[in-house]
Protein backbone atom coordinates (compact mmCIF):
# COMPACT_ATOMS: atom_id res chain seq x y z
CA UNK A 1 0.00 0.00 0.00
CA UNK A 2 1.45 3.52 -0.86
CA UNK A 3 1.74 5.77 1.88
CA UNK A 4 0.81 8.90 -0.05
CA UNK A 5 -2.43 7.48 -0.26
CA UNK A 6 -5.24 4.55 0.53
CA UNK A 7 -6.01 2.48 -2.87
CA UNK A 8 -9.34 1.35 -3.95
CA UNK A 9 -10.13 -2.29 -3.88
CA UNK A 10 -8.03 -5.32 -1.46
CA UNK A 11 -9.69 -6.10 1.59
CA UNK A 12 -13.46 -5.41 1.89
CA UNK A 13 -14.32 -2.80 4.39
CA UNK A 14 -15.61 -3.97 7.61
CA UNK A 15 -17.34 -0.67 8.98
CA UNK A 16 -19.92 -1.40 11.22
CA UNK A 17 -23.57 0.06 11.03
CA UNK A 18 -23.11 3.59 12.96
CA UNK A 19 -19.76 4.29 10.84
CA UNK A 20 -17.25 2.44 12.67
CA UNK A 21 -13.80 1.68 10.82
CA UNK A 22 -13.10 -1.04 8.66
CA UNK A 23 -10.16 -3.18 9.78
CA UNK A 24 -9.21 -6.33 12.55
CA UNK A 25 -9.33 -4.24 15.58
CA UNK A 26 -12.66 -2.24 14.64
CA UNK A 27 -14.32 -5.73 14.29
CA UNK A 28 -12.78 -7.54 17.14
CA UNK A 29 -13.99 -5.38 19.68
CA UNK A 30 -14.99 -2.12 20.40
CA UNK A 31 -12.78 0.68 20.26
CA UNK A 32 -11.59 2.58 23.14
CA UNK A 33 -12.52 5.72 23.68
CA UNK A 34 -8.96 7.80 22.17
CA UNK A 35 -9.64 5.83 19.51
CA UNK A 36 -13.09 6.63 19.14
CA UNK A 37 -12.25 10.07 19.39
CA UNK A 38 -9.56 9.33 16.41
CA UNK A 39 -12.04 7.65 14.10
CA UNK A 40 -14.93 10.31 14.55
CA UNK A 41 -12.64 12.84 13.89
CA UNK A 42 -11.07 10.69 10.53
CA UNK A 43 -14.85 10.66 9.72
CA UNK A 44 -15.77 14.38 10.05
CA UNK A 45 -12.55 15.37 8.01
CA UNK A 46 -13.28 12.93 5.56
CA UNK A 47 -16.42 13.95 4.82
CA UNK A 48 -15.26 17.97 4.78
CA UNK A 49 -12.15 17.18 2.72
CA UNK A 50 -14.06 14.93 -0.18
CA UNK A 51 -16.96 17.33 -0.54
CA UNK A 52 -14.68 19.70 -1.44
CA UNK A 53 -11.72 18.30 -3.13
CA UNK A 54 -13.08 14.58 -3.94
CA UNK A 55 -12.52 11.52 -2.74
CA UNK A 56 -9.13 11.26 -4.31
CA UNK A 57 -8.24 14.56 -2.24
CA UNK A 58 -4.56 13.27 -0.59
CA UNK A 59 -4.91 11.49 2.57
CA UNK A 60 -2.32 13.35 4.83
CA UNK A 61 -5.20 16.19 3.95
CA UNK A 62 -7.40 14.34 5.82
CA UNK A 63 -5.18 12.93 8.23
CA UNK A 64 -4.02 16.60 9.19
CA UNK A 65 -7.78 18.21 8.93
CA UNK A 66 -8.48 15.29 11.90
CA UNK A 67 -5.52 16.14 14.25
CA UNK A 68 -3.68 12.58 13.62
CA UNK A 69 -0.74 11.02 11.79
CA UNK A 70 -1.02 8.93 9.05
CA UNK A 71 -0.24 6.35 11.11
CA UNK A 72 -3.50 6.31 13.09
CA UNK A 73 -5.62 6.87 9.62
CA UNK A 74 -3.79 3.55 7.87
CA UNK A 75 -4.65 1.85 11.02
CA UNK A 76 -8.60 2.19 11.19
CA UNK A 77 -8.43 2.73 6.80
CA UNK A 78 -5.94 0.30 5.22
CA UNK A 79 -7.52 1.14 1.77
CA UNK A 80 -9.26 4.08 0.45
CA UNK A 81 -12.69 1.95 -0.12
CA UNK A 82 -12.54 1.47 3.97
CA UNK A 83 -12.54 5.20 4.54
CA UNK A 84 -15.48 6.01 1.71
CA UNK A 85 -17.68 3.65 2.67
CA UNK A 86 -17.10 4.22 6.70
CA UNK A 87 -17.81 7.99 5.78
CA UNK A 88 -21.19 7.05 3.30
CA UNK A 89 -22.42 4.66 5.84
CA UNK A 90 -21.54 7.27 8.90
CA UNK A 91 -24.09 10.04 6.86
CA UNK A 92 -26.53 7.16 6.12
CA UNK A 93 -26.91 6.60 9.80
CA UNK A 94 -26.85 9.80 10.61
CA UNK A 95 -29.95 10.68 8.47
CA UNK A 96 -31.64 7.45 8.99
CA UNK A 97 -31.31 8.23 12.58
CA UNK A 98 -32.89 11.37 12.87
CA UNK A 99 -36.41 9.90 11.76
CA UNK A 100 -37.63 8.72 15.39
CA UNK A 101 -36.34 12.32 16.62
CA UNK A 102 -38.24 14.53 14.62
CA UNK A 103 -41.20 11.92 15.16
CA UNK A 104 -40.94 12.41 18.85
CA UNK A 105 -40.80 16.18 18.50
CA UNK A 106 -43.30 17.01 15.82
CA UNK A 107 -46.49 16.13 14.78
CA UNK A 108 -46.58 13.01 11.93
CA UNK A 109 -46.94 15.56 8.80
CA UNK A 110 -44.11 18.13 10.06
CA UNK A 111 -41.63 15.07 11.09
CA UNK A 112 -41.95 13.82 7.59
CA UNK A 113 -41.53 17.30 5.86
CA UNK A 114 -38.52 18.05 7.85
CA UNK A 115 -36.86 14.25 6.92
CA UNK A 116 -37.21 14.72 3.27
CA UNK A 117 -35.50 18.53 3.95
CA UNK A 118 -32.89 16.66 5.79
CA UNK A 119 -32.71 13.49 3.19
CA UNK A 120 -32.17 16.02 0.32
CA UNK A 121 -29.45 17.27 2.37
CA UNK A 122 -27.68 14.31 2.29
CA UNK A 123 -28.03 13.61 -0.94
CA UNK A 124 -26.71 16.84 -2.17
CA UNK A 125 -23.46 16.63 0.02
CA UNK A 126 -23.21 12.92 -1.08
CA UNK A 127 -22.55 14.10 -4.93
CA UNK A 128 -18.82 14.02 -3.58
CA UNK A 129 -19.01 10.21 -3.36
CA UNK A 130 -21.00 9.41 -6.42
CA UNK A 131 -17.85 8.64 -8.35
CA UNK A 132 -16.45 6.07 -6.18
CA UNK A 133 -19.51 4.45 -5.00
CA UNK A 134 -20.60 3.49 -8.62
CA UNK A 135 -17.34 3.09 -9.88
CA UNK A 136 -17.82 -0.65 -10.06
CA UNK A 137 -15.57 -1.32 -7.01
CA UNK A 138 -16.84 -4.58 -5.32
CA UNK A 139 -15.46 -2.91 -2.17
CA UNK A 140 -18.87 -1.22 -2.31
CA UNK A 141 -20.80 -3.55 -3.16
CA UNK A 142 -23.12 -3.74 -0.08
CA UNK A 143 -23.55 0.01 0.20
CA UNK A 144 -26.67 0.48 -2.05
CA UNK A 145 -28.22 -2.67 0.26
CA UNK A 146 -27.12 -0.50 3.37
CA UNK A 147 -29.32 2.39 2.03
CA UNK A 148 -32.10 0.50 1.33
CA UNK A 149 -32.13 -1.22 4.86
CA UNK A 150 -31.44 2.01 7.26
CA UNK A 151 -33.47 4.12 4.62
CA UNK A 152 -36.58 2.28 3.93
CA UNK A 153 -37.63 1.76 7.18
CA UNK A 154 -36.80 5.46 8.72
CA UNK A 155 -38.97 6.99 5.67
CA UNK A 156 -41.34 3.95 6.32
CA UNK A 157 -42.48 4.65 9.37
CA UNK A 158 -42.65 8.63 8.75
CA UNK A 159 -45.32 7.71 6.30
CA UNK A 160 -47.02 5.31 7.71
CA UNK A 161 -47.69 7.51 10.70
CA UNK A 162 -48.18 10.46 8.56
CA UNK A 163 -50.92 8.65 6.34
CA UNK A 164 -52.86 7.17 9.55
CA UNK A 165 -52.87 11.05 10.85
CA UNK A 166 -54.93 12.07 7.74
CA UNK A 167 -52.10 14.06 6.36
CA UNK A 168 -50.65 12.78 3.18
CA UNK A 169 -52.33 10.13 1.05
CA UNK A 170 -51.80 6.64 2.27
CA UNK A 171 -50.69 4.30 -0.97
CA UNK A 172 -47.38 5.89 -1.42
CA UNK A 173 -44.20 3.51 -0.84
CA UNK A 174 -40.57 4.73 1.12
CA UNK A 175 -38.50 3.37 -1.90
CA UNK A 176 -40.62 5.45 -4.75
CA UNK A 177 -40.35 8.49 -2.78
CA UNK A 178 -36.86 7.91 -1.77
CA UNK A 179 -36.38 8.10 -5.39
CA UNK A 180 -38.14 10.98 -6.08
CA UNK A 181 -35.98 13.36 -3.78
CA UNK A 182 -32.58 11.81 -4.99
CA UNK A 183 -33.79 12.56 -8.75
CA UNK A 184 -35.45 16.27 -7.87
CA UNK A 185 -31.81 17.07 -6.12
CA UNK A 186 -29.80 15.74 -9.59
CA UNK A 187 -27.45 19.23 -10.70
CA UNK A 188 -28.78 20.51 -13.57
CA UNK A 189 -27.35 23.66 -15.33
CA UNK A 190 -30.44 25.40 -14.49
CA UNK A 191 -29.79 25.20 -10.94
CA UNK A 192 -30.10 28.00 -8.45
CA UNK A 193 -30.02 28.34 -4.98
CA UNK A 194 -32.53 26.58 -3.18
CA UNK A 195 -34.14 25.02 -6.41
CA UNK A 196 -33.99 21.39 -4.59
CA UNK A 197 -36.05 22.51 -1.47
CA UNK A 198 -38.29 24.57 -3.80
CA UNK A 199 -39.27 21.41 -5.92
CA UNK A 200 -39.18 19.07 -3.16
CA UNK A 201 -42.00 21.53 -1.32
CA UNK A 202 -43.78 20.68 -4.62
CA UNK A 203 -43.67 17.51 -3.85
CA UNK A 204 -44.27 17.30 -0.32
CA UNK A 205 -47.39 19.55 -1.25
CA UNK A 206 -48.33 16.37 -3.86
CA UNK A 207 -48.09 14.03 -0.99
CA UNK A 208 -50.68 15.92 1.08
CA UNK A 209 -53.26 16.00 -1.98
CA UNK A 210 -55.85 13.13 -1.51
CA UNK A 211 -55.09 12.72 2.62
CA UNK A 212 -57.99 10.85 3.79
CA UNK A 213 -59.66 10.26 -0.07
CA UNK A 214 -60.44 6.43 -0.02
CA UNK A 215 -58.90 5.89 -3.09
CA UNK A 216 -55.52 6.47 -1.82
CA UNK A 217 -55.80 5.01 1.42
CA UNK A 218 -53.77 1.38 2.44
CA UNK A 219 -50.21 2.95 3.16
CA UNK A 220 -47.43 -0.07 1.57
CA UNK A 221 -44.08 0.86 2.70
Amino acid sequence: MGRERIEPGGRPAAAAAGGAAGGRETSARPLRADARRNVDALLTAAKAVFATSGVDAPVREIAAKAGVGLGTLYRHFPHRSDLITAVFRHEVDACADEAPVLAAEYGPGEALERWLYRYADFIATKRGLAAALYSGDPAFDALPAYFDARFRPALGSLLASAAAAGEIRGDLEAMELLQAVANLCLPTDADRPGHPRRVIALLIDGLRYGAGDRRHSGHRR
